[in-house]
């Protein structure tokens, strides 16, 4: 209001609180019949019918505007003070088929209204969202999971109607396989020394895998033979271990952005030195030649005694044919089996 010199940005009281500061007019057109008027930091509830009145003009005047303020979204953020920052989002928990998603707008006057949407525009369900107050400022978190689909694009949208603002940010989420518990083995031993295999498959984001001692300590190891088939990673980690005071060792393989671990482990026995032969594999050729040499010495004696004890057989099968007929073949048989049992 404009009456003999006083207005609202000078003194006079009475305006109404939700344009305060926000409005005024020309000084120095007043006196040319200008009695317009600027409304900034305009909002949808700025929308209406005004009217200008002349009372003290003969007749009294009055003349109408309609005002109509279409809601232009667009990021304002730095340019009005409250404006929501953009939001951060991340990744709280992910699997094969699902992911947990996080949105954290800050600082935000008025509240804003938070929303998870995917990348077609269409509004996510979510958790009831966390909020918090310091003063007019906002901070709101809003969680939401996640299934595969056929977009993995997802999107925080945060709104504040009243001044226009928008303001957003995007995750690309790559749905993965924990890695499965590692397979351990040992490729070769000797007496002072171990070389070891862990393989670690279908794994997804890659994991970082190691192989540690007893106490923890990462172990040196050769570079780790790395595959993959779309998303999914095959790692195998060589290492080659010597006789320490702990023959236990661990493979750990590590999924950080899913916040997943899995070991697998496995005791090495080294061979133990004896003071007569190299090894206890030795042990066994040795023995194994000496049978062997048995065997071959008798087969070899087999067949002289055979001869020698069927000549045997033949003399003393006349005499006792000579004696009694009757006893030939029983007789004939025992001695030829006594022969070769003795001489054997």
């Amino acid at each position: 209001m404009y009456d003999g010199g006083l207005h609202y940005n000078n003194g006079r009281r009475g305006q109404d609180e939700h344009f305060r500061g926000r409005v005024s007019h020309f000084p120095q057109e007043l006196q040319f019949g200008n009695a317009s008027i600027i409304i900034r930091n305009t909002t949808v509830a700025d929308s209406g019918v005004y009217t200008c009145d002349f009372p003290h003009l003969q007749p009294e005047q009055r003349l109408c505007i309609k005002l109509v303020v279409e809601l232009t979204l667009k990021d304002r953020s730095g340019e009005i003070p409250g404006a929501a920052p953009k939001p951060f989002v991340g990744i709280l928990n992910i699997s094969e088929d699902e992911a947990l998603l996080k949105c954290e707008v800050r600082g935000a006057s008025p509240k804003p209204k938070v929303e998870w949407r995917d990348s077609d525009g269409n509004i996510l369900p979510a958790e009831e969202p966390q909020v918090s107050r310091t003063g007019e400022r906002y901070d709101i978190t809003l969680l939401t999971t996640v299934t595969r689909t056929n977009s993995s694009l997802f999107h925080c949208v945060a709104t504040q109607e009243e001044m226009g603002h928008v303001t957003r940010d995007q995750i690309d989420v790559r749905y993965c396989g924990a890695a499965p518990k590692p397979f351990v083995g040992i490729l070769n031993i000797s007496e002072d020394e171990a070389l070891l295999k862990c393989e670690v498959r279908g794994a997804s984001p890659k994991p970082k895998v190691e192989w540690r001692d007893s106490d923890g300590n990462i172990l040196p190891a050769e570079e780790p033979q790395v595959s993959h088939t779309g998303e999914r990673y095959d790692i195998t980690l060589l290492t080659t271990v010597t006789r320490t005071n702990s023959s236990l060792f661990l493979c750990v393989a590590t999924q950080e952005e899913m916040g997943h671990v899995t070991r697998d482990q496995i005791d090495v026995r080294y061979c133990e030195k004896t003071s007569e032969v190299k090894s206890h594999c030795g042990v066994g050729v040795l023995i194994g030649l000496w049978f062997s040499g048995v065997l071959t010495v008798a087969a070899t004696l087999a067949p002289s005694v055979a001869a020698k004890c069927i000549r045997k057989h033949k003399k003393a099968s006349q005499r006792n044919q000579r004696d009694d007929p009757s006893k030939e073949a029983c007789n004939g048989d025992t001695s030829l089996t006594n022969c070769l049992t003795s001489q054997l």
